[in-house]
Order: structure tokens, then sequence, then C-alpha cells
């Protein structure tokens, strides 16, 4: 009896193990090609507003984290840098600087998701029409598929 529990719990854990890192993994396999350096540089040269991502906001730790300079401009924001992988990242501007989980709740619906982003290093978002980049002061990573603060960068 003790041997089929300890095989049991054995196996539901390297179950568990398995299914994290394919989660961790599976964004990694299947993303994109990043933007290349001079493509980001480029867009970068039509930015109005430049920040940078640090890895040691309060809100990110070492599976959450980005890093780089981000530019925004009216027509897209772009990042020369690195981003923790992860699913389902979307970018946001808001109205405010923010720096956690918790401080981003309490503007995300007062901020506008601009897109999403699949790649990991670099990343290009095109910026909608609709969207006055000058009206926001932050840009935000955000993981929507489970409510995760990334990084963020206060632009103006």
């Amino acid at each position: 009896m003790a041997r089929l529990l300890y095989l049991g719990l054995t196996h539901a854990t390297a179950l568990a193990l398995g299914f994290v890192a394919g989660i961790y993994a599976l964004p990694i396999l299947i993303a994109p090609e990043a933007p290349s350096s001079a493509d980001v540089t480029s867009v970068a040269a039509d930015a109005e507003f430049s920040a940078q991502f640090r890895r040691d906001l309060p809100g990110s730790d070492r599976l959450h984290w980005g890093e780089g300079i981000v530019s925004v401009g009216k027509r897209a924001v772009s990042l020369m840098g690195s981003i923790a992988p992860g699913p389902d990242y979307r970018l946001y501007l808001a109205p405010e600087a923010v720096e956690s989980k918790d401080e981003f709740l309490q503007v995300k619906q007062d901020s506008v998701q601009i897109g999403e982003i699949k790649t990991f290093d670099n990343f290009i978002v095109v910026v909608p029409e609709s969207v006055d980049v000058a009206r926001y002061r932050a840009v935000v990573v955000w993981c929507e598929s489970f409510s995760q603060f990334i990084t963020a960068a206060q632009y103006r």
C-alpha cells in the first residue's frame, strides 16, 4: 500500500512539473522570429518617447521581468531588449506609472491595450490609429491569461 502511495505521489509530482515546464516552454517554441535590431532601431527613430524596462521593479520577479529600452511612437511601440517568456502577453498604455500587479489593476480600466506581444527578444507592436500615446504615461507588459504583471516603464 505504501509503495502504491509513493508511486502515485511521485508520478503526480512529475506530471505537475511537466505541466509547468510546458506552460513556460510552449511560448518559446511557437514564438515567431523576433524583429532584428535594425528593424527596432528604425521604429525607435520615429518614437516620441522612450523609457527603460528594469528587472528590479517591485512587481517583477525571476520569472516575470523585462529589460531594455522601450520606444513609444504614434505608429508603434518597440523594445530593444528582452522580456521573460510567457503566454498571452499584452501591451498596455497606462495613464500613470505602475510597478506591480496591484498598481496596474487599479488603473487597468483606464488603460488601453494596444496589442499582443509574441516575441521575447525585441518586439514591435503597432499602435492603433485611434490611440493617442501622448494621453498616457506608461507602457505595461501584462500576461492576460494569468493576470500577471511582467514589467512596465514610465515614458512621460
